[in-house]
């Protein structure tokens, strides 16, 4: 097999592509063949040391992937040899094979291609769990989305309209704007320029959003909670803006509103059941037609480095994906 290695954690660059024996799984783990992996805003923290899972070096980032089942350990029963599954394990992705524990591998369905499966699991486990899940969200409600264009934020509108939400959709610039009304969003905001909480204010007659789902933070977050309803609920979901914001915590005393933190990935474990109800009403709405990953880059896992330096650019449409 193949894999990216990552032995000094001060970034992509550092990434090597080396040739490696195929693991054997253990008691508990399946081993995958790697057919598509994704980038997710963590697996770029974790290679520079950033993230808050530091795993052990060496080791071969890739939180998330899909392929074909080629063995398995001991005490699975589940899965077989041959089965389609994706997987998200925190890291071994980024290769033709990984070994992952079974519990966080899931079978796919019939008509689930390896490249949406790979751009699945992270972006709207994380996303269900936020609206449904952290905020209940209920139908005829008004969600902000921000970093709508993102891949968390175009499973967000998708996700909010197949709940019955109102959807509005921010983003740093009208191509990106576009695209979010191709998925359904009922208004958009171009936040790279005007007055943010006027722009806010015009998009929710003046009452302000429900819901706030949030994965950029920085200089948005204040502006954002001043601009939340009555008994709001401001999602925490990353900080891909780079700076983790800091608010006046009487604003949500004024407000009535709440400040829900989000870890999908903690979640899982700690709730699995709750967590494979999540994924399989995910799944059924997948079949339906209604949530579809939105992939702009599809590229040869051997140009990761590329894939990094789109992500880092910041001006990607949803997911990249890596393929062997």
């Amino acid at each position: 097999m193949h894999a990216w290695i990552c032995d000094n954690p001060v970034g992509p660059q550092a990434l090597t592509w080396k040739e490696l024996p195929a693991p054997e799984p253990q008691a508990g783990e399946v081993r995958v063949a790697v057919k598509a992996a994704s980038l997710n805003f963590p697996d770029l923290l974790i290679v520079q040391n950033k993230y808050q899972v530091k795993p052990p070096l060496p080791f071969v980032p890739g939180a998330e992937y899909a392929g074909v089942i080629e063995a398995v350990g001991a005490g699975v029963s589940h899965l077989r040899p041959g089965d389609p599954v994706a997987a998200f394990a925190g890291t071994g992705g980024f290769a033709t094979h990984a070994v992952a524990p079974a519990a966080v591998v899931m079978k796919l369905p019939e008509g689930f291609s390896f490249p949406d499966a790979a751009a699945f699991l992270c972006t709207y486990g994380t996303t269900y769990h936020a609206l449904i899940d952290r905020a209940a969200l209920q139908a005829g409600e008004t969600v902000l989305v921000l970093g709508a264009a993102g891949g968390v934020g175009t499973a967000a509108i998708q996700v909010a309209k197949a709940a019955g939400a109102r959807v509005v959709a921010a983003a740093s610039t009208d191509e990106k704007c576009a695209l979010c009304r191709e998925l359904g969003a009922d208004a958009t905001i171009n936040y790279s320029h005007g007055d943010l909480r006027e722009q806010i204010r015009a998009a929710t007659d003046g009452r302000g959003p429900d819901v706030v789902y949030d994965p950029v933070g920085g200089d948005l977050a204040e502006p954002v909670f001043r601009s939340i309803a009555w008994r709001g609920r401001y999602l925490v979901i990353g900080f891909a803006q780079g700076s983790i914001p800091s608010l006046p915590l009487n604003l949500a005393l004024l407000k009535g509103a709440s400040l829900v933190g989000v870890f999908w990935g903690e979640f899982a474990k700690r709730e699995p059941k709750r967590n494979a109800e999540a994924l399989a009403q995910l799944a059924a709405w997948y079949g339906q037609g209604r949530i579809k990953p939105v992939i702009e880059h599809q590229l040869p896992m051997q140009e990761l480095p590329r894939a990094f330096e789109l992500m880092a650019s910041r001006q990607v449409r949803g997911k990249v994906v890596l393929t062997n």
